[in-house]
């Protein structure tokens, strides 16, 4: 078996690709033989962590759910109403992913169940994915796990090569490689090559560059739950163009190192600080002394001394 050392999207695709398998395969073996367990044992324990991910669907989606700040909560209900309505402008699968990345995000923000996938401002991204396509889709429960693994081999690479930290590099290393890893986990459930893994990888990343991290009053909650909802169309996007034969003209590898080098380049304003972006706006202001019974310090929330430090 080839090793992996989860340093490239391209070690990934050559090894599963000499191995004549999907992603997942390759990496549950090797995971399995670095953990010195069977296979199954280990598989289990990523089945479990995907019902904790099918778990938040129906609590996320209650009407009166209101975050321990009072800023969200209730979107996810809303946008289930209307899909299982039929007043969805992209119907149930686009319109499922939305609100179940909502669900996720929401019940987080409430303090339910975190679902770090990289990290909980992007928690709903990749359960949003994958729970769609076992309801809407018909894929098992056991694909839809397998799936998490190369979804996680991707995080993997991101986390080795650039970072997946808001305060590092921006909303794009936290809500664009969730996006990135579920764009891979989508093209394996629908049956596409490593390679068109990879592509999906790169698109899903490259519609992000530039993202900026701007939690208002500097929790992750405004704007950071409609991004995981866009995160998750993004995810689609990515893998519906590569499942097409749309390829990505820079390599998934190439990209990341673009989403390194942009997140190096970023202000320390537009890195979670809540010092820019939306944070700074005068509504994020008020948003802030509503919340915490004073206005944001000039430095921002993360000079506040009775403030969340992001």
């Amino acid at each position: 078996m080839q090793q992996l050392d989860y340093k490239s999207i391209a070690g990934l695709v050559d090894a599963a690709q000499a191995a004549g398998e999907a992603v997942s395969a390759v990496v549950l073996r090797q995971q399995a033989a670095e953990l010195s367990q069977s296979e199954e044992q280990v598989y289990q324990e990523m089945l479990a962590r995907y019902r904790v991910m099918a778990g938040c669907i129906g609590p996320g989606c209650a009407p009166d759910l209101k975050s321990t700040s009072g800023l969200t909560g209730g979107g996810a209900f809303k946008v289930r109403r209307a899909v299982e309505a039929g007043r969805s402008l992209t119907g149930s699968v686009l319109g499922g992913a939305l609100y179940r990345a909502l669900a996720v995000s929401e019940l987080n923000a409430a303090m339910g169940r975190v679902v770090a996938a990289p990290t909980a401002g992007s928690c709903g991204i990749l359960p949003a994915a994958v729970l769609t396509m076992q309801a809407e889709k018909g894929c098992t429960e056991r694909a839809c796990v397998l799936s998490l693994f190369t979804a996680s081999a991707v995080g993997m690479v991101i986390a080795s090569t650039a970072t997946l930290a808001g305060a590092e590099g921006g909303c794009q290393a936290e809500c664009g490689s969730a996006a990135a890893m579920a764009a891979a986990a989508l093209v394996e459930l629908a049956g596409g090559s490593p390679a068109q893994l990879a592509d999906a990888v790169a698109i899903a990343l490259k519609n992000v560059l530039g993202l900026v991290c701007d939690p208002v009053a500097g929790l992750v909650e405004i704007p950071c739950i409609k991004r995981n909802a866009s995160g998750v169309a993004g995810a689609f996007v990515a893998a519906e163009l590569a499942l097409a034969g749309m390829g990505s003209a820079i390599p998934a590898d190439e990209v990341i190192w673009a989403m390194k080098k942009v997140g190096e380049g970023m202000p320390a304003a537009l890195k979670e600080t809540a010092e820019g972006g939306l944070a700074a706006t005068p509504t994020a202001r008020a948003l802030h002394q509503q919340v915490f019974g004073h206005a944001p310090a000039p430095g921002g929330c993360s000079a506040c001394s009775s403030c969340p430090k992001p």
